[in-house]
This record gives structure tokens, sequence and C-alpha cells, in this order.
């Protein structure tokens, strides 16, 4: 029997203050975990007391989202033998591979609304040291931490001003004297954040032009599509040096992801004797000391030959790099002269050759999952310990080398002991395996390897967008132009910059970018800025 709890009648108010009296006998992070609990049954409080709060609402915001992983999709397999369907067949494709959202509280932090403007508002009547109006007998004294209101208001993507400059004319001469500007604005009619707003709708959020001229009309500020086009095309000129360092840098990167999507260019002419048909927007995404670069690359072009592209400017006494990518034959490059690259293979693409069959091999397909999960298990250990590249290089051939070992002995038993028809579909997904295991274990003999190619998939997903909503691009000076931007736009989240503000500042200090690219990558131009006073 559990012994029976003290109950203490307390409100939070008393419990915030208890908290403040103790937080100098606490460290900061203490005080930190102590507030956040604190809060959250201030929080938990006000749902209870309200009446439409149902317990399946409580439990959501406590207990975390069920993932489809792979016990859900074993769970899956399990259920389809226990009840076969008549003539039923797996479908394809339709495993997930990340998270799904889980649900929040629905409270966002203030601290998170880092484009807000900030103002501070004193208190009306009382100041630092004042006697206290309530007992009259103890002073009051500013709190560390205010509190925080946060007000959101709508606006118009691109907002207008219409300046009214006073004439004067002379009776007797008849000169025309004109009031001048207010100060910081100047005669052009689209400012740099206009140019940025209308790229970060278009590349980073997948407006079309069309539809930005429907809303802006019914906003009314009329902004023709044509005119949209124009306003980026030139803003793409002006910030063209930032790209090309993006590709310089890329180039000298320790491990390079590529794949491609299709896309569609409409008025494409081809180079004299090329018979290739398809079309392709190409990502490659850069790892270097730590930080990421994307690149967007569209045209008849596929992946490997944007790769060898970007891979002639590398410098040639750097260490070999790390390409991973598909098993694609295209994805691969052919290299320049003194370039040496080791090929990685995509470990996400095997581990869905076997989700795609799960439901007609669940036993067989169960170990191949679980234990592809271990190896997925161990790497974010390594990634959550902060492990460095040679660290986590150990720690695999410590935890996971064994069990691809025995993962391994297991597949070859499969078409050995002839356990497995080889044209099944079981049967092809082992041989994807064997047929490419150097490439998709070299996780375990080099360091930086990755386990799969998510990170130039989700890169993709941009394009993707793209395609989904403007369909394709009118020519292909159009796609370079879309291609620049998404790759400033990505890199910028990729760095957890603002891609916005770093697409306004390129081009309002488009000299100094000219002069020193590498000073304004989306990883250092607020320093750039700081050091020039700005």
């Amino acid at each position: 029997m559990k012994p029976a709890m003290e109950r203490i009648d307390i409100g939070t108010g008393e419990l915030n203050q208890l908290l403040e009296r103790a937080r100098e006998l606490l460290s900061e992070e203490d005080y930190r975990k102590l507030k956040a609990a604190v809060d959250t049954l201030e929080y938990l409080t006000e749902l209870v007391a309200d009446k439409d709060t149902t317990i399946r609402h409580l439990r959501q915001l406590l207990l975390p989202a069920s993932t489809e992983k792979t016990r859900d999709v074993l769970a899956k397999a399990d259920a389809a033998t226990a009840n076969p369907a008549p003539d039923s067949k797996p479908e394809s494709g339709q495993e997930q591979t990340k998270d799904e959202a889980q649900p929040g509280h629905g409270r966002t932090s203030a601290d998170a609304y880092t484009g807000a403007q900030q103002v501070d508002v004193p208190h009306q009547e009382l100041k630092h040291g004042d006697r206290c109006p309530e007992c009259e007998k103890g002073n009051v004294y500013g709190q560390k931490e205010p509190k925080v209101l946060v007000r959101i208001v709508g606006q118009a993507p691109l907002a207008a001003t219409v300046y009214s400059l006073e004439r004067l004319r002379c009776g007797a001469c008849g000169q025309v004297f004109t009031a001048k500007e207010p100060e910081g604005v100047g005669p052009e009619k689209y400012d740099e954040t206009a140019s940025a707003m209308i790229a970060q709708l278009k590349y980073g959020s997948g407006t079309p032009f069309y539809r930005l001229e429907q809303l802006e009309r019914h906003l009314g500020i009329p902004l023709p599509a044509t005119t949209q086009w124009e306003i980026v095309e030139e803003a793409a000129e002006v910030i063209k040096p930032a790209r090309d360092e993006l590709l310089r840098q890329a180039a000298q990167g320790e491990v390079l992801h590529n794949d491609d999507t299709g896309m569609r260019v409409l008025r494409l002419a081809r180079e004299a004797g090329d018979q290739r048909t398809g079309v392709f927007t190409s990502g490659i995404v850069a790892t270097l000391q730590g930080r990421q670069i994307a690149l967007y690359f569209t045209g008849p072009k596929h992946a490997g030959e944007n790769l060898a592209e970007v891979l002639k400017r590398r410098a040639a006494e750097l260490p070999p790099l790390i390409q991973m990518s598909d098993a694609l034959s295209r994805n691969v490059p052919k290299l320049p002269a003194g370039i040496e690259m080791l090929l990685a293979r995509c470990l996400a693409h095997g581990r869905r050759q076997f989700v795609e069959v799960a439901q007609n091999f669940p036993d067989q397909c169960r170990y191949v999952l679980e234990t592809l999960g271990a190896v997925y298990g161990y790497d974010a250990e390594a990634r959550e310990r902060g492990l460095s590249p040679e660290e986590r290089l150990r720690f695999h051939q410590e935890h996971s080398q064994p069990l691809m070992e025995e993962l391994h002995g297991w597949l070859d038993a499969q078409f050995a002991d002839r356990k497995t028809e080889p044209n099944s579909g079981l049967g092809k997904a082992i041989t994807y395996l064997l047929r490419h295991w150097k490439g998709l274990t070299l996780f375990l003999r080099q360091a930086r390897a990755p386990l799969d190619n998510n990170l130039v998939e989700r890169a993709l997903k941009r394009a993707v967008l793209h395609r989904k909503n403007a369909l394709f691009y009118r020519t292909l000076n159009g796609a370079q132009v879309g291609d620049l931007f998404m790759s400033l736009i990505h890199t910028a989240e990729l760095c957890g910059a603002n891609s916005f503000d770093y697409l306004t500042e390129l081009q309002r200090h488009a000299q100094e970018l000219a002069a020193n690219p590498a000073a304004w990558m989306p990883w250092n131009y607020r320093e750039t800025l700081k050091a020039a006073g700005v």
C-alpha cells in the first residue's frame, strides 16, 4: 500500500516567490529547470480548470506521440500475417522515415521570436528601491526576468508607402522646387527587403509569382508577376558572388552528399549531339568543419556530372573526400585529375527495400530492420554524446560492427542455404545489400562517413515544393536564378541564420560582397556587419 502523500495548498505565485528567494543558492542551469517545472505546473493547472480540457488532451501534452518506425512497420506486418486480406499486396513507398510532428502545449517561448521588435516597458509608478505600496515596510527591487507579452499583428508580405513630395513653383521665373525625400528613403521603387521577400516566398516557400500577384492585388498592393521576376533577376546578379563562394567552399568539403529529382524547363536548348531528354534538379550538400553548404543545379546534367563540376574547384592537396549517394550510377562523378574519393552508400535506401516487403516476409524483415535500427541507435547515441569523428568511428567499430558482420552472414546464408528465392521481393532486397555492402559499411572504416543520404533528400524537398506549386521553369536562365536563391536560402537555414535578413544584407553591401565574398557567408555575415559598425 502506497503511503499517503502530504497535501500542501500552495499557489504558483508563491512557488515563484520561493524560487526567486532560492535563486542565489542554485546554479543557472538548476534554476532554469525548476523555473520550467513551475511554469509547466501553472499551465497544467489552468488547463485542468478549463472545462473544455479532456483527458485525451492532457495525455497528448504529457506523453510523447508514437512514431511509425521499425516497431510500427513490423506491427503492421504481424497484423497482415494474422489477418491476411484476399489478393492483397503491400503498398510500396508508404513507410515514414522521419518522426511525425509531436503535439506540444501550444505555447511558444518569447525567446523564439528572434525577428520581433523588442520594447522595454518601465513600471509607470514604481522604480528600483521605492517603498512597497502594499505593505509600506519593504522596498521593491527589479527582477531579472520581466513579464513578457507577445503581440502579433498581420501585414501584407510586401507593403507600400506613398510619399507626396510638395512642389512649389515661382510665379515669375517658373522654377519648380520639390521637397527632398525623407531620410532613408531613396528614389528606387523597390528596396532590398522587397526583392528578399519575393525570393523568400518564391524559392524558399514555393509560392508562385502569379499567386503572390493575386494576394498582393487583393491587399491593395499591385505587384505583377513579370515585375516580380525582374526584381529577383536583378537581385540575383548582385548577390551572385555569394553563391560562387559557396561553390568554392563546398568543393573543399569533407563529405559531399548528392542526388537529384526531376524538373521541367520549357525552353531548354541542348548541346549538339545530346540525345538525352531528362531534366533534373541536382542537390549537393557539403559538410566542412561542422558547417553544411547546400547547392542546387537545374538542367540536363545529372547529379554526378554536377558534382564533377563542383570538384573542379577542389584543392588537389586535400585528403580524399567521402561521397554519399544512393546506388544509382549517374550519381557517381567522373573525377578531375588528382582528386580521390571514397564511396559511401545510403543505408536508408537499403533499409527501405525490406520495409516494402515486410508484410510478405515479416520474420526475415524483422531481423534486418531491428539490426539496422540498433545501428542507427548507436549513431544517435554518438551524436548525443558529442563524440568526435574519430571517437564515433571507434564507437561504431565496437558496437555496430559485430551487428553488421552478423547481418552479413545471415544475408549470405539466405542464398547459400536456399532459404530465399533470389527473384522474390526479399531476395532482391538482400541482393541490394550484398551488392553494395562495401559502400553501406564505410562508416565502420572511415571517420565522418555518414549512414545515409537523408541530408540531401531533405534539401531536395525545397526543389520538389517549387515544382509542385510552380510546375516548371520557363527558361534555363530562370532555373539558374532559382538555383542561386535556393542555395543561399537553404544554406542559411542549415546554419541557423535568418535567410530573409541574409538576402537583404547581401544586397545592401553588394560592393563589400564583391570585394570579399568569404566574409559574407551565412555563418559569419553578422560578425562582418558588427565589425563594420552596422
